[in-house]
């Protein structure tokens, strides 16, 4: 396994922008944006886990799309920035 790399606080500060924008605008998605997340608190997966109260094998299966998380979960990673989670209406193609 790799050695986590911490960013530097510029590079977190930069992440939790475009975090937010994604999210603003509808275009943040769970669990293909969960290593953004977690890099955007400057975490290695194992510190992520346990923030959220889980392990290190959890957060690792939920960034590679191995895992579904629970609803809990969602609502656990969303809180760490003040979000919940709600329907976003699809632009309709026309």
């Amino acid at each position: 396994m790799a050695r986590f790399a911490r960013p530097t606080k510029e590079e977190i500060r930069e992440r939790r922008r475009q975090l937010s924008q994604r999210a603003a605008s509808g275009g943040l998605r769970f669990p293909e944006d969960l290593k953004d997340i977690r890099l955007t608190f400057g975490k290695s997966q194992e510190e992520f886990a346990s923030l959220i109260g889980l392990t290190r094998r959890q957060v690792a299966e939920m960034e590679g799309g191995k895992a579904n998380p629970t609803y809990e979960t969602i609502m656990k990673v969303g809180r760490l920035f003040g979000y919940r989670l709600a329907f976003v209406p699809v632009e309709s193609a026309s």
